[in-house]
């Protein structure tokens, strides 16, 4: 009897350890599982506000906003420009599309840049005058902006050439230099420095979008650092650059954008932007091709060298 009660008491003790034992486990378990869901990323909302994007958009086309807030339609998905209260049958842009992610900074702001090469005086504002004359100057320029449109906040940039097509082949005989991570990290720093944004600008020479854009990874990964390519100096045909107009297609336009897609979904970030500069039609080809994406704001820059009486031809055209 005596045995049997000892035995039952050893019972009785290893199963209350037994029953700690798992409570401890699981406490742990849960301590971890409410860790990681601590650390991770909480997920940005799905599109912005529709309606304030199509009503923005509008306002950018110079449509105004009286005439047309009552008739913007959308969708979950797409949103619809077109309204009875416009007549003009010039009125083609804005134009159906897909919405952005949260976050996107079209078309709630603007974005005043400075172009070139800091190393360069040849190539455009960046690197014609000392960096603190070049950003004293960039400074006015974004206060000048700013104050002819009060509604719309300006973000300062720099469109920095972190690629840039040569008159000579080089040791690769692809007609281009690129720049180091240390200089490429330098405008970075400066571009932090007022708050801003930094397009990666690549002119790929007798290179190629598919081998320079993933070189910038680490750099894209940045919540305010951009990328922009520069068909002019997509030498496809294998002409040196600078000889004639280059090209690039829907295919190296949809290249970059899925490539900046995939870096925004997997750092969960805002909303890329993709700028092409392209200043004649034939620069970019097959552009019905292009395919539009939540994660990447694709902007043509349709401006270039050429007389005032140039650009607005070219303007009016598109």
């Amino acid at each position: 009897m005596t045995t049997s009660k000892k035995t039952w008491n050893a019972r009785i003790t290893a199963m209350v350890a037994l029953f700690f034992t798992f409570v401890f486990i699981m406490v742990v378990y849960y301590d971890r599982k409410q860790v990681i869901t601590y650390i991770a990323p909480p997920p940005l909302p799905e599109t912005v506000d529709f309606f304030a994007y199509n009503k923005k958009m509008i306002e950018m086309a110079n449509y105004g906003t009286t005439s047309v807030a009552t008739g913007i339609s959308a969708t979950s998905t797409l949103w619809t420009a077109t309204t009875t209260s416009i007549s003009s049958p010039k009125n083609l842009w804005p134009v159906s599309t897909v919405y952005p992610k949260y976050g996107a900074i079209l078309p709630f702001n603007r974005i005043v840049a400075y172009y070139g090469n800091l190393s360069s005086t040849a190539l455009g504002a960046l690197g014609r005058d000392p960096i603190p004359k070049m950003l004293d100057g960039l400074q006015k320029t974004v206060e000048a902006w700013q104050a002819a449109d009060p509604s719309t906040p300006v973000i300062p940039a720099f469109d920095y050439i972190v690629v840039i097509a040569q008159a000579g082949a080089g040791p690769d005989g692809k007609y281009r230099l690129r720049m180091s991570d240390e200089e490429i990290q330098k405008a970075i720093d400066l571009v932090d420095s007022i708050h801003g944004l930094i397009f990666l600008d690549i002119q790929p020479g007798l290179s190629n979008v598919e081998t320079e854009v993933p070189l910038l990874e680490k750099f894209l990964e940045k919540p305010n650092v951009e990328l922009a390519i520069d068909p002019e100096f997509s030498m496809k045909t294998g002409a040196k650059p600078g000889t004639i107009i280059g090209t690039m297609s829907a295919d190296d336009v949809n290249f970059s954008a899925n490539y900046l897609a995939r870096i925004v979904r997997r750092k969960n970030l805002p909303p890329k932007i993709l700028l092409v500069h392209r200043f004649t039609e034939n620069m970019v080809t097959g552009v019905k091709d292009i395919k539009t994406l939540e994660e990447v704001q694709i902007v043509m820059n349709m401006d270039g060298w050429g007389a005032p009486s140039i650009k607005k031809k070219v303007y009016s055209d598109v």
